[in-house]
């Protein structure tokens, strides 16, 4: 029987369970896993994918900001009847939605200031990480190809939705005009027929 400890504190949502997902599968003959996390969203969401593995969960609350999330992991990991379960955990029972795509062409969002564009534009990739069901896929073209690279404000919004399952991709072309190939910080690159094959079997774009 092994005993491990994540430190997931820090960690935005929803990496606190991603890390608890890893860790447990890793534990194939069974123990204690402990998940470290400073805050209530995050006990309430690992006791979630906790319950949902029918893992024995317990929380203790250490300090301010400061609590701890145990597993009893069984032996040979997750039992059988859980295995429909989703394969990427979330921060509510919720999975990507079949054929929205969000297309971020953009660093902004509207027409003005530019300040406040990036400021909007933020706050759309933050509420997209909220949202009960999230893209398939993020296409980022243009100068929206600065989203996804470093000194990003949304890089970890992105990441965010990355480790749900989202998968992201930033036009190639884009980079190398812009000078950011090799700044590239989440999701992969495309090119212009994968964009345009993406979007033509979209069942919804999105577009802020």
């Amino acid at each position: 029987m092994e005993t491990k400890t994540v430190d997931a504190r820090g960690m935005a949502c929803p990496l606190p369970v991603v890390n608890a997902k890893k860790a447990s599968e890793e534990m194939t003959q069974g123990g204690t896993l402990t998940v470290l996390v400073d805050n209530e969203i995050a006990v309430q969401n690992l006791t979630k994918f906790g319950n949902s593995k029918s893992f024995t969960v317990s929380s203790e609350k250490k300090a301010e900001k400061d609590f701890a999330v145990t597993f009893q992991i069984p032996a040979n990991g997750t039992q059988p009847s859980q295995a429909a379960s989703s394969n990427t955990p979330a921060c509510a029972p919720d999975s990507k939605r079949h054929g929205l795509v969000a297309v971020l062409s953009a660093n902004t969002m509207g027409n003005g200031e530019e300040q406040l564009g990036k400021i909007l534009m933020k706050s759309f990739i933050f509420a997209l990480t909220k949202q009960d069901q999230l893209p398939e896929t993020i296409l980022c073209y243009n100068s929206g190809a600065y989203l996804t690279c470093e000194g990003s404000d949304s890089l970890e919004d992105l990441k965010s939705l990355e480790a749900e399952g989202v998968k992201i991709l930033t036009c190639g072309t884009c980079l190398d005009f812009y000078g950011l190939k090799e700044k590239l910080a989440v999701g992969g690159v495309t090119n212009m027929y994968e964009i345009v094959e993406i979007m033509e079997n979209a069942e919804t774009i999105v577009r802020p």
